[in-house]
């Protein structure tokens, strides 16, 4: 039996969304403000949730973003008053699954914002004692982040331990720390002693530390080379031009763990000339990172090409800086690592990555034409999908392609961009003959060219939801 044209309907929305949450974070774009943008995205959450929930929540096992999945638990947690026992459950395995992998800021921000809007039923408070009781190190969690921890664990009830990693004393720590003494954990002593001193501060966790050191007067080149050992990668490479500016050296950025597309923001971050003197380290992290993420796919996916924007308004914004140049860069290393032939054509027409800045048109057209003479398999188009040298070449020399020279789909062509377009509630797109997807992160790029195809036409919502149903599974540990 045939798709009715409410399975074609619900086929579209449910791709929409999903590239809206992989891509958008409710920030200004380089043609957006942060308004538009956030309350394009607010609508979108409350159509699929109003009208398509069990897809909905399903996209939490998909590569949405942080900022995506923290609204997707919130809604599905207010929202459920209606909603049956065993979507309920499977909406928890669900949950439970995404809270794991979010940063712990971001889950305490949800369940505070659910106390904001008086939701503490008993699967809320459920949901956040599995997580609390999943965390690998309370005492860290609850000194670096005690302000939330102590008003979701009030808001909630929660029962705490009484023994265990904090020896019983997490409540006295959280609402009381400065009446019982000394702590048994060595974090809350630590904790402790920090206020009077100056030589606990160093073991404590980077963001705490530094509220003591200025409490303490202690100069920041000083506090910055002694509290080294104790920064996370993230936070040694957002420091690092602030201790160069303080000549505190010892903190440096280690490249060679770095995921990729956090790694080309980095380089592209950099000033020219630091490129220039750092180009062997750079390229080198660059090409490690990238064969990281092949993993298993590297040389697999036969010739590919690739075309690049590197125009102008790769630009971004000031809340995204020089990000959708960055996502290209990270995918140009993580073609060239899937490709046995690979050839980059970014459309300023330069050929030195490392040395790339935001800069003129896009004349997209002309790009696609070079990279289809070079008889590819795969053709990737990554860009903000703004063809403005000549406007609407890009699309043209696509439709003729696909439906005049290549239409039994020889070269398989996939539109990959960075950017949402608030207008128009998705990823802007250069063809209706192109499937296109939103991409955040590099490192996704295999599985969203996987999903693209679905873009085309060609697949229903019966295929869509068969493939929902197997990350869902697959997600959760339950196939």
């Amino acid at each position: 039996m045939g798709e009715t044209l409410a399975d074609l309907v619900a086929c579209e929305d449910v791709l929409m969304f999903v590239n809206a949450a992989i891509t958008s974070t409710g920030q200004r774009e380089f043609h957006h403000d942060e308004h538009g943008q956030r309350l394009s995205l607010d609508f979108l959450h409350e159509y699929m949730l109003a009208n398509y929930r069990e897809l909905y929540a399903a996209a939490l096992a998909l590569d949405v973003n942080d900022h995506n999945a923290a609204l997707i638990v919130r809604n599905l947690l207010v929202y459920a008053s209606d909603v049956p026992a065993d979507r309920r459950r499977a909406e928890g395995r669900l949950i439970s699954a995404r809270l794991r992998l979010l940063p712990p800021q971001r889950v305490l921000r949800v369940f505070r914002e659910l106390r904001q809007v008086g939701v503490n039923n008993r699967r809320t408070r459920a949901i956040l004692r599995e997580w609390m009781a999943s965390r690998p190190d309370p005492a860290f969690d609850a000194v670096k982040y005690r302000g939330a921890v102590r008003e979701v664990v009030r808001h909630a009830h929660l029962r705490l331990p009484e023994d265990g990693a904090t020896r019983g004393e997490l409540g006295a720590f959280l609402f009381a720390p400065r009446r019982g003494g000394r702590f048994r954990t060595p974090m809350f002593e630590t904790w402790r002693r920090a206020h009077y001193e100056q030589a606990a501060l160093y073991d404590l966790p980077y963001t705490v530390a530094e509220g003591f050191a200025a409490k303490h007067g202690i100069p920041r080149k000083v506090f910055l080379e002694r509290i080294e050992p104790r920064m996370t990668r993230l936070e040694r490479l957002r420091l690092q031009e602030n201790a160069r500016a303080h000549k505190a050296d010892a903190v440096a950025a280690d490249l060679s763990a770095m995921p990729l597309t956090r790694l080309a923001t980095y380089v592209l971050a950099l000033p020219l000339d630091d490129r220039v003197r750092r180009r062997d380290e750079l390229t080198t992290a660059l090409r490690a990172a990238a064969r990281r993420a092949a993993g298993p796919l590297a040389g697999q996916w036969g010739r590919v090409t690739a075309v690049l924007d590197d125009s102008f308004s790769t630009t971004g914004s000031g809340q995204k800086r020089r990000r959708p140049l960055a996502v290209a860069l990270a995918c140009h290393h993580l073609l060239r690592a899937l490709a046995s032939r690979y050839t980059p054509l970014w459309v300023s027409g330069r050929t030195d990555e490392l040395l790339l800045y935001p800069f003129g048109p896009s004349p997209l057209g002309e790009r696609i034409l070079d990279a289809l003479d070079t008889a590819p398999e795969r053709l990737v188009i990554v860009s903000d999908g703004w063809d403005n040298a000549p406007p609407g070449l890009a699309a043209e020399v696509l439709r003729v392609w696909r439906t005049r020279l290549d239409p039994g789909r020889r070269v398989a062509v996939t539109h990959l961009n960075p950017v949402y377009d608030a207008d128009d509630f998705d990823v802007r797109r250069l063809a209706p003959t192109v499937p296109t997807a939103g991409i955040r992160d590099a490192e996704d790029l295999p599985t969203l060219v996987e999903l693209a195809r679905f873009a085309e036409g060609r697949a229903g919502l019966g295929d869509v939801r068969a493939y929902l149903d197997e990350r869902v599974a697959r997600f959760t540990g339950s196939r």
